[in-house]
Order: C-alpha cells, then sequence, then structure tokens
C-alpha cells in the first residue's frame, strides 16, 4: 500500500509523466479489480435469483441447512418442502440453496 502512496505522490517531472503514470496505475487497478471481484459476485447473484424465481412445485432442492426436500408449495417470500412422508416444512426462499447433485447430474 505505500509502494501506491509513493507513486501517487512522486513530484511531477517534466510535462507531469508521474501524474500520468499514478493515473493509469490508478485506473487499472480499479479495472483489475472490477472484471476479478465485481462482475463475478454480480453474475452469480444474478444465477441465485434466477434459480429462485424458477422454483416450482415438484422440484427436488437442498437448504442452505443442509435439508433435502421436495417443493410442495411456492409462495412470493416462502416455499414449503416436503423432507419425508406428510412432514412439512416452511422456510424462506433465500435458504433454498440449488438442487441436489444427483437431480443436476442428470442433467
Amino acid at each position: 500500500m505505500s509502494f501506491l502512496f509513493q507513486i501517487l505522490a512522486a513530484p511531477a517531472g517534466p510535462g507531469g509523466a508521474a501524474g500520468m503514470q499514478s493515473l493509469i496505475f490508478l485506473l487499472l487497478i480499479i479495472v483489475v479489480f472490477y472484471f476479478f471481484m465485481i462482475r463475478p459476485q454480480v453474475k452469480k447473484q444474478k444465477e441465485s435469483t434466477n434459480f429462485r424465481n424458477a422454483l416450482k412445485k415438484g422440484d427436488k432442492v437442498t437448504t442452505t441447512g443442509g435439508i433435502y426436500g421436495k417443493i410442495n408449495d411456492v409462495k412470493d417470500r416462502t416455499v414449503t418442502l416436503e423432507i419425508a412422508d406428510n412432514v412439512l416444512v416452511k422456510v424462506d426462499k433465500t435458504a433454498v440453496a440449488a438442487e441436489p447433485t444427483e437431480a443436476a447430474a442428470k442433467k
């Protein structure tokens, strides 16, 4: 981090070359940060939102707590899972993580 401060605080030489170098360096850091940190996180969040919006009755899913079940009912914010015969659990949609690996392997 001190290296960045040294570059930014460097005295401007003839024509302000040091200022231009520091600006280019700063822009390069921002671009790299965007492509390696922000963009993949936004993409992952969008995929997760699309998955939760596409849930329907009969889908087999896993919750974030590790409970496997089959969707019995879908509402705006909640999902009712059947985790055993005649055992229903109501969970928040955000707690539904993904399809079980067996079902994902079939697709």
